[in-house]
């Protein structure tokens, strides 16, 4: 009878085969790894955020004399809806953090490099669309934060010469942040998740079957295969794959509900004190920043004193990540073969994007502020310095390299020191300083620094 009833839903529609090409007959390298579980757990908390959003929504009032009202209803009389707020407002930032891991496997293991560049590309479109519909999103509780959080990010877009002021009011739909704005924000927030990221998922996926997945080695796969086509180094999706995802799966699970049930604010980092505080145009917090996934870019932006280039700089920091396939042309693709010295610069990379994630939740202060401006400069420095050593140059190369990065740091602090203290510019100097001396100076005087292990024609168990 199942058999019958398939046979005739192939016959209209290519069910068996669609499961076939991208499950049961999509061959994945056979040397996966942990870094392997987030893209299947990003796909899981995106559905979870939809879900979650929908029966939310269900309850919401758009109006901003009734948002912040309809949200204490939902968390004190809906059965049910606290939980409902806390799964979505935890998968938020859990959306954020298996997303950062994922996009951080594609850094070390070269998941970027060719054929996989418009894979990449994709995958930043989504990134982009994430952070567009948090943002929406971090308005509609209307609390203090929420408002006084939107107010600034939306008047960063009123810098803009020419355009800006209109753009600010195009975007708000009034002079101010109000109910224009907050009906605006909740439909592009339903719109986004619901339409777009779905759609730029579905094209993911189908980009990544069609070129294979990438594996620890950044070894291809397709390059070895037996009579029958099949790769010998891979193995089925499913079963083999799909029975480890659901393992990631239930331990993410039990992390996850563990915050929902007994760290729901994450000691005011997934929700702020101040949001639960009704919006009051007239009273401003003492601190406004915004949620923790947005601030090592919120620090990017404050590290720039004039408000256009702030936003300039701020936008530069997604936007380079975009060119990665075409800034790190080695075409070893594993950070297991790479130098010690692409390890020494991830890892101080990570460090630095931490720093100013940091720096971005804190007051502003003399040394907050210096630091800032450091971490956001050891940030570009990275994509700087894996163009340099991407490919194989002369000491003099490194030595010119070095000798320009530095020297405009330098006329840079220059000119800034006059208003600034002394004390806490020139020492702050030695975080970018040691980073370019180790990863530029360190070929010239210990070029083993720099050597790259052979890679394996085939992949590793």
């Amino acid at each position: 009878m199942f058999k019958k009833l398939l046979a005739w839903v192939d016959a209209r529609f290519p069910l068996t085969e669609t499961w076939e090409a991208h499950l049961s007959k999509y061959y994945a390298p056979k040397n996966f790894n942990f870094w392997y579980f987030f893209g299947s757990l990003a796909l899981l908390v995106l559905v979870l955020q939809i879900l979650t959003g929908l029966f939310l929504a269900m309850n919401y009032k758009p109006d901003a004399g009734l948002a912040f009202a309809s949200v204490e209803y939902i968390m004190r009389d809906v059965p049910g809806g606290w939980f409902l707020r806390y799964m979505h407002s935890t998968g938020a930032s859990a959306f954020f953090i298996v997303v950062y891991l994922h996009m951080f496997r594609g850094l070390i293991y070269g998941s970027y490099k060719n054929p996989r560049e418009l894979l990449w590309l994709i995958g930043m479109l989504i990134y982009v669309v994430l952070m567009a519909t948090a943002f929406m999103g971090y308005l509609l509780p209307w609390g203090q934060m929420s408002f006084w959080g939107a107010q600034v990010i939306v008047n960063l877009f009123g810098a803009i010469p020419g355009i800006g002021p209109d753009l600010a009011l195009w975007i708000r739909g009034d002079y101010v942040v109000s109910d224009a704005t907050l009906n605006r924000f909740f439909a592009l927030h339903f719109f986004l998740p619901v339409i777009i990221l779905p759609a730029l998922v579905f094209v993911h996926i189908v980009a990544l079957h069609r070129v294979g997945s990438n594996n620890p080695d950044g070894v291809e796969i397709k390059k070895h295969k037996d009579a029958n086509g099949i790769p010998l180094d891979g193995i089925p999706f499913h079963p083999y794959y799909t029975v480890k995802d659901i393992v990631g799966v239930g331990v993410f699970l039990i992390l996850f509900f563990a915050v929902v049930f007994f760290m729901p604010e994450m000691f005011g980092r997934f929700l702020e004190h101040d949001n639960f505080v009704p919006a009051n145009p007239l009273k401003t917090p003492e601190h406004i920043a915004p949620v923790w996934y947005f601030t090592p870019f919120y620090t990017v932006l404050r590290a720039v004193p004039d408000p256009f280039l702030g936003v300039v700089g701020m936008g530069a920091a997604v936007g380079i990540l975009f060119l990665l396939p075409w800034i790190d042309r080695n075409p070893i693709k594993s950070w297991r073969y790479r130098s010690k010295l692409h390890k020494f610069s991830i890892f101080y990379f990570v460090f630095a994007f931490l720093w100013l994630g940091w720096l971005g939740m804190q007051t502003v202060t003399p040394l907050n502020a210096e630091l800032g401006v450091r971490f956001a400069e050891t940030y570009f420095l990275f994509f700087y310095v894996l163009w340099v050593y991407s490919r194989q140059r002369s000491k003099g190369f490194y030595l010119f390299a070095f000798a320009l990065a530095m020297g405009l740091i330098v006329v840079y602090d220059l000119i800034r020191v006059q208003t600034l203290d002394p004390g806490i510019v020139w020492p702050a100097l030695l975080i970018p300083g040691i980073y370019l001396a180790v990863c530029l100076l360190g070929p010239v005087v210990a070029p083993r620094l720099n050597e790259e292990k052979p890679v394996p024609e085939r992949v590793t168990a």
